[in-house]
């Protein structure tokens, strides 16, 4: 099946999301004084933005990663699309994409071999929008991971083909195309009467892939802007299950045109700039607080500014792991989108850690206190560590390893990949009941997890407790009393929920309210 219309088939699926309406932020927008989010680095919780970051995809347990990007502009886009593994966030694919106005791209992650659980990742796109290296089948590598590339040695995590079977991605707006140029005439869909939907195609896509830098440059001449949106889905058609999410958009991310060829580590997430608006670093970003109250802090570094949006001190989502009853299952996704910037001290040796604290050895151990609740409201807790940190702490306590991270809840370690997702980048965890909610503490282990090297408005620093997160929590019920014509029929049926996060900050009263 193709994949536009497998997408057509099951985009009806959605999560619900708990955010603040766009009127909300307008308000509170006009009495901080400031035009608009946009032009500072912010999680728009409507959405949209210059960058999206999708915090899961995996191809184990027979399943595929459906996704799509979305221009909602009048605009042509150059975007910068890149998978990372999940252990260390190393690239394993990364490309260049030319939406015209109000252009759809869409694409599969699947197994490069279905048959073996040794293979690598593939990514299959037979969409029309123009690609750089252009082709229907692009296969996930080793090369960012294990040393072949020049400038990026490799690290202490496996250094098989295998570790590019799950991760996430993100797309990173490059610059804005200016209209009627060139490169907007060439990537823009001819269609008109007699073409029927579905079948435009751009008027010269050759002109992209022959193109240098320098000519793709000349015609990236207006500031970027937002105006992003994407989703993604864990598919198994054998199943029948369906694991949708929206991706998360950061908006106001640079002022600049960021446009670099096809397996560039840049543009990342820490070229984000906004000069004329920082007074005191590189990058200003809004960030909201769980009391509701908005910040405004500069950063020295982008990496620094895009991780502020995503700090949490807490994080929270449900669970049900009623197997008897109901044939229930719970994982939660754990995704740090910028840790790497903090603990690859191979290709970032100079950055500090703070906020972790473990540089990447195989594993980046974070610690963290847990604690669960029945739906009676009926407890238990797992504690975080003090400082110093020791190893038998890091063995008793819950701890997330990796950029992406899977915790099952289960009485007992899952012998094959985590219950839900089969993820092998996985940890377990026994909640108190069977079916309940569950906090993890971001802020407390390890002997405090915490972002420094905020400057507020006033020059007095600001430092935001936690670490920089995002997932979701998703679940399988398995229906196996369906009846059918032949006898029982096995349904099952899934649901995704995005974590709810707290917010906090360490600084002057004046800065932090």
């Amino acid at each position: 099946m193709k994949q536009k219309a497998l997408w057509s088939k099951f985009r009806s699926v959605a999560m619900k999301r708990n955010s603040l309406t766009t009127a909300v932020v307008a308000g509170i927008a006009g009495v901080a004084g400031f035009a608009g989010l946009a032009n500072a680095v912010n999680l728009n919780p409507d959405g949209l933005g210059q960058v999206l970051i999708y915090p899961y995809y995996t191809v184990n347990k027979g399943q595929q990663t459906i996704l799509s990007v979305v221009n909602t502009t009048d605009i042509g886009k150059a975007v910068k699309v890149r998978f990372l593994e999940g252990y260390n966030s190393r690239e394993v694919l990364d490309f260049n994409v030319f939406l015209s106005p109000h252009d759809v791209w869409v694409a599969a992650v699947t197994a490069a071999d279905a048959a073996d659980d040794a293979s690598g990742g593939k990514l299959l796109t037979n969409d029309s929008s123009c690609i750089v290296q252009p082709g229907t089948v692009k296969n996930f590598v080793t090369y960012g991971f294990d040393g072949t590339t020049p400038g990026q040695g490799a690290d202490a995590g496996p250094q098989t083909i295998d570790r590019t079977r799950e991760g996430y991605f993100e797309v990173i707006t490059m610059g804005d195309i200016t209209p009627g140029s060139q490169l907007a005439n060439a990537i823009t869909h001819v269609g008109g009467s007699g073409v029927a939907p579905g079948t435009a195609v751009p008027a010269d896509c050759s002109y992209v892939a022959g193109a240098s830098v320098a000519t793709i440059e000349a015609d990236l001449e207006l500031t970027p802007t937002g105006g992003l949106f994407g989703a993604a889905a864990v598919v198994n058609t054998d199943e029948g299950t369906y694991f949708g999410y929206n991706a998360d958009a950061i908006d106001g991310f640079t002022e600049s045109v960021v446009y670099t060829d096809s397996g560039s580590l840049q543009p990342s997430l820490q070229q984000a700039s906004t000069p004329s608006i920082a007074t005191n670093g590189v990058a200003r970003s809004y960030v909201f607080t769980g009391e509701g109250r908005l910040l405004t802090v500069d950063y020295a570094d982008g990496a620094d500014a895009v991780s502020a949006v995503f700090m949490a001190d807490a994080i929270y989502n449900e669970y049900n792991r009623q197997w008897d009853l109901m044939g229930a299952s719970s994982d939660w996704i754990i995704t740090f989108p910028t840790k790497r910037f903090y603990v690859d001290k191979v290709l970032y040796p100079t950055n500090p850690t703070s906020p972790f604290v473990q540089a990447f050895n195989g594993k980046s151990n974070i610690t963290a206190a847990f604690t669960g609740y029945d739906r009676e409201e009926q407890t238990s807790t797992l504690g975080g560590c003090d400082s110093p940190v020791g190893p038998d702490c890091f063995a008793k306590n819950p701890v997330l390893p990796y950029e992406v991270n899977a915790l099952s809840f289960t009485a007992e370690k899952p012998t094959n990949g985590s219950t839900v997702l089969g993820s092998h980048l996985n940890s377990y965890i026994i909640p108190y009941g069977l079916d309940g909610w569950a906090q993890i503490d971001l802020a407390s282990g390890d002997g405090g997890h915490a972002l420094p090297r905020g400057v507020a408005t006033d020059g007095s620093d600001v430092s935001l407790r936690g670490l920089p997160v995002t997932g979701f929590y998703a679940t399988n019920i398995i229906n196996n009393q369906l009846q059918g014509p032949d006898g029982n029929i096995l349904a099952n049926y899934s649901g995704v929920y995005r974590h709810r996060a707290h917010r906090s900050c360490v600084g002057t009263e004046a800065a932090c309210s």
